[in-house]
C-alpha cells in the first residue's frame, strides 16, 4: 500500500471530574468508531497506520477523591478490542474532583511511563490531555500525600520535564497534544516541552467546543 506506515500508541489522559462530562461524552459516543475514522483521516493525509494501540487514564483530584482519583486502562489494539476500548471509556463518569485544580501532572506521568511499542521503523507515541482545570504542583503535601498517592512519581515539574526528555519515550515518535485552559502547569509544559500542541480552551467548561473531527485531525497531523 502507498503512502507511509506507522505502529501509533495514544494515551488518553482525561479529566474525569464533574465538569468534564461534554467531552467524555464525545469520547463515549465515538469510541466504536474512533478506529475507522482515525484511518480516514489518516488515508486522507497519505499515511497509513499498521498497528494502533489506545490506552486511557481517567484522573480527578487525590486530595479530594482519594483512590477514584486514577483509573487506568491497559493499551487496547484497535480494532480488535474496540469493545474493551468502549467499555472502559463508558465505565468513566464525570464526576467529583471539588475545586480545580486537579491531579493532571500525576497522569501525564502515568502516560510517559505507559508500555510504548518499541517496533517499527515509523513510530509514533502520542499522549492527549484534556482538562478544563490547572495541576496541582507536584510537590504539592510533598511529606503527606495521600494514602491513595501513586508511588514513583516525579517530585516536582523540572523532574517530570526530564521524564518527557529521557528515556521513556523516543524522542522523535513522542508527541503531547494539550487540550486545556491557559493555566499551570500547561501553559509552562506548551512554552517548554518539545513535541507539544497547545489548543487553550475556557476553564470549566467541559471543552464543550471541542469538536471530534478537530481532536481527529490534531491526532493525524501528529503523526
Amino acid at each position: 500500500m502507498q503512502g507511509l506506515h506507522y505502529n501509533v500508541d495514544i494515551v488518553m489522559c482525561i479529566d474525569a471530574t464533574g465538569s468534564m462530562s461534554p467531552i467524555i461524552d464525545r469520547v463515549k459516543e465515538n469510541a466504536l468508531r474512533f478506529y475507522d475514522d482515525l484511518m480516514e483521516t489518516m488515508q486522507q493525509k497519505g499515511k497509513v497506520i499498521d498497528t494502533l494501540r489506545v490506552r486511557v487514564i481517567a484522573f480527578r483530584d487525590f486530595y479530594f477523591d482519594k483512590e477514584k482519583a486514577l483509573e487506568m486502562s491497559p493499551f487496547f489494539v484497535l480494532p480488535q478490542e474496540q469493545n474493551q476500548f468502549k467499555a472502559f471509556v463508558d465505565s468513566i463518569v464525570a464526576d467529583g474532583g471539588g475545586d480545580e485544580p486537579e491531579n493532571g501532572l500525576e497522569a501525564l506521568a502515568m502516560a510517559i511511563r505507559s508500555e510504548w511499542n518499541k517496533e517499527g521503523d515509523k513510530r509514533r507515541q502520542i499522549v492527549i490531555v484534556w482538562t478544563d482545570a490547572s495541576t496541582h504542583p507536584l510537590e504539592l503535601h510533598a511529606a503527606a500525600k495521600p494514602q491513595a498517592y501513586p508511588a514513583g512519581m516525579p517530585a516536582d515539574f523540572d523532574e517530570l520535564t526530564d521524564w518527557w526528555e529521557g528515556q521513556y519515550m523516543s524522542r522523535a515518535a513522542k508527541r503531547l497534544i494539550i487540550y486545556s485552559p491557559d493555566a499551570y502547569a500547561w501553559t509552562d509544559i506548551a512554552n517548554h516541552w518539545e513535541n507539544t500542541i497547545h489548543y487553550p480552551s475556557k476553564a470549566g467548561e467541559g471543552l464543550s467546543e471541542v469538536d471530534y473531527q478537530t481532536i481527529l485531525d490534531a491526532i493525524a497531523n501528529s503523526v
